[in-house]
């Protein structure tokens, strides 16, 4: 006996096992991870905001726990592990993305003055003290032009468009991403360097120093947890 498709839809019936035909199960399986995905990627899109990221959190676990739930009603959905990587991954550069440009190219705006020197004042003084008194504008931390004109324009887009194949589970995503996560370590490196060399700019008089700045860099390491599965992982799992 087949179940009607419309009830599973809505969640009101869970399938008993053997209940299903195969195209019913993958149809149904579609249904699930798509409305996993609409809460994980209107999460992360909050998230990647940076100022609307405390809103964003609840929808983003709010998706997690449905494709939690998917995959405890044994529909074939997503690896987990792929959700988590590759959600993160699009969050890091967004955020990256987001407040570089803004600090690039908007720094006389009154998003930035208010955004950008209050992320100054609590954490990096760079985007405080002499905020807007170089001939580009915005932050006044030597070396950060150069980052900001390198990573927003080359890493942070090629790792968002990897993120996106490696979610589809595309085999170029795969592929993409171990490339991608190794220049994330060399931007880990370089940027640490960076900051420690011009540490007396950097943390003077802000209200978290260096104990702040290590609290928001935890979201770098995202690389260092993704090499090793990438390296790993089964590759036959992606597709062509």
């Amino acid at each position: 006996m087949y179940l009607p498709i419309s009830n599973l839809r809505r969640g009101a019936v869970k399938p008993p096992a053997g209940a299903l035909s195969l195209d019913e199960h993958d149809q149904l399986s579609r249904l699930a991870q798509q409305r996993a995905d609409k809460w994980l990627i209107c999460g992360s899109l909050l998230i990647g905001s940076a100022a609307l990221g405390v809103f964003g959190l609840p929808l983003f676990l709010r998706g997690v726990w449905l494709q939690r739930q998917a995959q405890r009603d044994g529909l074939s959905v997503r690896p987990m592990i792929v959700t988590l990587i590759g959600y993160l991954v699009i969050i890091d550069a967004a955020i990256n993305a987001v407040g570089w440009s803004l600090d690039l190219v908007g720094n006389h705006t009154l998003l930035a003055r208010v955004l950008l020197n209050g992320w100054g004042y609590m954490f990096d003084a760079g985007y405080f003290w002499h905020f807007n008194e170089l001939w580009v504008g915005g932050a006044a931390g030597p070396g950060e032009k150069g980052w900001e004109v390198g990573l927003i324009l080359t890493v942070f887009t090629m790792r968002i468009a990897a993120a996106i194949g490696f979610l589809q589970m595309k085999r170029w995503g795969q592929q993409w991403m171990v490339v991608t996560c190794w220049m994330g370590v060399v931007i880990w490196i370089g940027y640490v360097f960076n900051m420690t060399m011009y540490a007396d700019v950097r943390y003077a008089g802000v209200i978290f120093p260096v104990v702040g700045w290590w609290l928001y860099d935890i979201f770098y390491i995202t690389p260092f947890l993704a090499i090793p599965y990438l390296h790993t992982v089964n590759r036959e799992i992606f597709s062509d």
